[in-house]
């Protein structure tokens, strides 16, 4: 359990970006803790800021090592980055089952860079309940770029869409699952496709049957055509590519109107995901009985509309 003894001085320091206070308040994001809303609100003057660029894609594409060559590119540049890895939830601990440190060592040590591993807990898309709050919590405190890693699980990785300003899709020569990835809808969600592993045989002709999807998909003729964009992370080429494509796409949303609408309709998101997560605390532990309720709906005698109406305003349905 994440104690704290002085709340201001917490935010003090996620506001000076002091690497302690930036874990030790995403830890109380992590662990629900009650401080959470008061350090959110205490947070909020300082927070829309950061850029969130979302990475997915299936496992083994090079998410991480991505994730690594744009944060030396971003340090490069002088930026503060974040970094949140979510990864699968340890069924013992509850944990991420990756740390943070094993993913980038060379980065750990950076007073520049604050780096988080969330487990998803469960979550549908690989997105964990906390990531919303947390983002926040690297906006106040100075960093101009995060970049959200999410776990590779297929089409409900749509799910990055709706945390991020930025989706880049990644895509590997060889998985042998990249483009039905791409039939499966999954590049509907991508406002930059990457392909990586571009030192490997099968990178060009990847990236020229995307690019031939791009041109045959259907959209509005005005509408934003994602780029591919070639990656090698161990050669450290394409990165500046990836990068030029994040900016190009973020000045056409600013021009045309679609930064203020995706920064609205994330905010809703996160609104309508903390009031489900309140909603699912009342069916807990509210005045309901919600195995008696069950057992009702199951027996035939409750219809599961009544069940919910039940559960939701703790009185006897009619």
């Amino acid at each position: 359990m994440v104690t704290v003894t002085d709340p201001d001085a917490l935010v003090d320091g996620v506001r000076a970006g002091r690497p302690r206070a930036v874990g030790r308040a995403i830890s109380l994001v992590e662990a629900s803790s009650p401080l959470v809303p008061a350090l959110v609100a205490d947070l909020a003057p300082d927070t829309g800021r950061a850029l969130v660029v979302g990475l997915t894609g299936a496992p083994g594409v090079g998410k991480s090592s991505a994730v690594g060559a744009l944060v030396t590119a971003l340090r490069r540049g002088g930026e503060r980055v974040g970094v949140l890895a979510v990864d699968p939830t340890s069924p013992f601990s509850g944990g991420a089952v990756l740390g943070d440190r094993v993913r980038m060592q060379e980065h750990a040590l950076d007073p520049g860079v604050h780096i988080r591993s969330m487990a998803t807990r469960g979550d549908l898309g690989g997105l964990a309940v906390a990531v919303p709050a947390a983002l926040r919590v690297l906006d106040a405190a100075g960093c101009t770029t995060t970049l959200v890693e999410t776990v590779g699980v297929g089409q409900s990785e749509v799910a990055v869409a709706a945390t991020a300003d930025v989706t880049l899709v990644l895509l590997a020569p060889g998985a042998g699952d990249g483009v039905q990835l791409a039939k499966a809808g999954v590049l509907e969600v991508a406002d930059v496709l990457v392909v990586t592993k571009a030192d490997r045989d099968g990178a060009s002709a990847l990236a020229a049957e995307l690019r031939a999807m791009v041109n045959h998909s259907q959209r509005a003729p005005d509408a934003w055509a994602p780029p591919v964009v070639l990656l090698s992370s161990s050669e450290g080429t394409g990165v500046e590519d990836v990068l030029a494509a994040v900016e190009a796409f973020v000045g056409r949303q600013r021009r045309t109107g679609g930064w203020a609408t995706r920064r609205t309709r994330r905010a809703r998101g996160e609104v309508e995901q903390l009031v489900l997560a309140q909603v699912r605390a009342r069916a807990a532990h509210g005045r309901a009985d919600l195995d008696r309720v069950a057992a009702e709906v199951a027996a035939g005698r409750l219809d599961p509309y009544a069940a919910a109406r039940e559960v939701l305003d703790g009185s006897q349905p009619r």
